[in-house]
């Protein structure tokens, strides 16, 4: 129940630091509730007498921000009055200078005024419920602070701009259709309404199966540009591990030597290639030794290939493959891997029919000039299926929203099944209406509390 503003009886006002917990050229305070107009104002005097209460929505004030006894800071009051806001209730956003210490004071200041803590995410939460986004545009906002690249930056807005959201309605809409069709025909026979015909619907049914298999397929693309990619760089010693990474990281990350033997130990950096983050480990050089230190690395190398996600398999092109090469080839064979071959610029002695055998993705270079480079960006996105992404496309961006699409499609499959077999109509319209349902619980028009509990349980305080 709602009073005429729109709140609840017992809303409360929330604030929370919104900026990072760093030192930094501004910093922001951010309240949100019925009263946040009211507890900004005790702890805010504008240099020329007004009040938040005197001004539009959208207006800023300048003034000092105080705890009732002394000056803080100065500061910039912005006013957004419900419920044309972000969380669709008044709010109030100090801007202050960035210190760490100002920051608390201030927000000390404004819950000695009657303002509580804001728990992780509640002024999404708060948007969510007050029907300002959906809850798939809710999600993508940690995925827009957490972007780490262009495509994923770009997928994440796109998201937040209610991409996902528009392609689930329209999957949702074909069904919802279906299902009334059946329905009406089911339940009023004498009715002047055009029986179902089998073919049309199930045409219907491979099209949104179709479309949900696309939207699953994508998911392992999307969470690489927004996650990144555990990957390996194996070989086996003075193959050009070293150098290869050095050239990603675009440092000296590595020791590189003439000497075999030199990595002994996993060195690890994130690098962005192309538009993918790759959490990189340069491993130590896979080969039998007597030495009980690079043993040690050797037994870790082969620890991270057992997890890792991609693997860059580095030959040396200038050398003949030797049972080192050949035992890497065989304990990755079910990996995702390129076949790196090395030193490209040199004369060729490498057994490249064998290498082809094994390998789907494999590129030419030369980690010491930089030259091939592109191509095993391009290689990657391949492997990894980036290259089919289209950042403005609606994609799926967490495990909840995969589960949910996969139980929309389980039920359209049965769906299908249920109509090729020619079993009652009946049974076709429960699958159908069970694919609507998980959909309504992927966009939250019908998720539970604990499904929403859970979604913001992720976010950072203040967001």
């Amino acid at each position: 129940m709602k009073n005429e503003n729109g709140y609840a009886p017992s809303a409360k006002t929330i604030a929370a630091i919104s900026t990072p917990q760093a030192p930094g050229g501004i910093g922001i305070v951010r309240l949100s509730g019925p009263r946040a107009k009211e507890i900004a104002g005790k702890v805010f005097t504008s240099r020329h007498g007004k009040t938040l209460k005197d001004v539009k929505g959208y207006t800023a004030l300048y003034g000092r921000v105080h705890d009732g006894e002394t000056d803080i800071d100065e500061a910039i009051a912005l006013n957004f009055t419900a419920p044309a806001s972000f969380t669709g209730e008044d709010v109030v956003e100090l801007s202050c200078h960035g210190g760490l210490y100002i920051m608390r004071r201030v927000l000390k200041a404004v819950f000695a005024a009657g303002a509580v803590p804001a728990g992780p995410g509640e002024f999404t939460r708060r948007a969510f419920l007050n029907g300002k986004i959906g809850l798939t545009e809710a999600e993508s906002v940690m995925q827009i602070i957490s972007a780490q690249g262009e495509q994923a930056a770009k997928a994440a807005l796109a998201g937040h701009d209610g991409a996902l959201e528009k392609k689930i309605i329209k999957i949702r809409g074909m069904l919802i259709e279906a299902a009334a069709h059946l329905s009406a025909w089911a339940d009023y026979p004498e009715d002047d309404i055009p029986q179902v015909n089998p073919e049309k619907l199930q045409t219907t049914l491979l099209t949104v199966k179709s479309e949900i298999g696309h939207l699953l397929r994508q998911f392992d693309a999307g969470r690489a540009i927004r996650e990144g990619v555990a990957t390996v760089i194996a070989g086996r010693p003075n193959v050009g591990k070293s150098t290869l990474m050095n050239l990603l990281a675009g440092c000296e990350r590595s020791i590189v030597t003439e000497y075999a033997g030199t990595t002994r130990d996993i060195v690890e950096d994130t690098v962005i290639l192309g538009d993918v983050p790759l959490r990189l480990s340069d491993t130590a050089g896979i080969r039998l030794t007597d030495d009980p230190v690079e043993k040690i690395g050797v037994d870790r190398a082969r620890g991270k290939l057992r997890e890792a996600q991609l693997i860059l398999a580095v030959f040396d092109s200038s050398q003949e493959l030797n049972g080192e090469d050949r035992e890497l080839i065989s304990a990755i064979r079910e990996s995702a891997a390129i076949a790196v071959i090395n030193k490209s610029d040199l004369p060729a002695k490498i057994d490249l029919k064998y290498i082809k055998k094994y390998f789907q993705q494999i590129v030419y270079i030369s980690a010491l000039s930089g030259e091939g480079l592109q191509e095993l960006k391009d290689a990657v996105a391949e492997v990894l299926r980036t290259s089919e992404l289209n950042p403005a496309d609606g994609i799926l961006f967490t495990e909840r929203q995969r589960d949910a699409a996969r139980q929309a499609g389980d039920c359209v499959t049965e769906a299908l099944t249920a109509v090729e077999s020619g079993v009652t109509l009946d049974a076709v319209t429960v699958s159908i209406e069970g694919a609507v349902s998980a959909l309504l619980e992927l966009t939250g028009e019908r998720a539970t509390e604990a499904v929403v509990d859970s979604v913001f349980s992720h976010f950072c305080v203040g967001k």
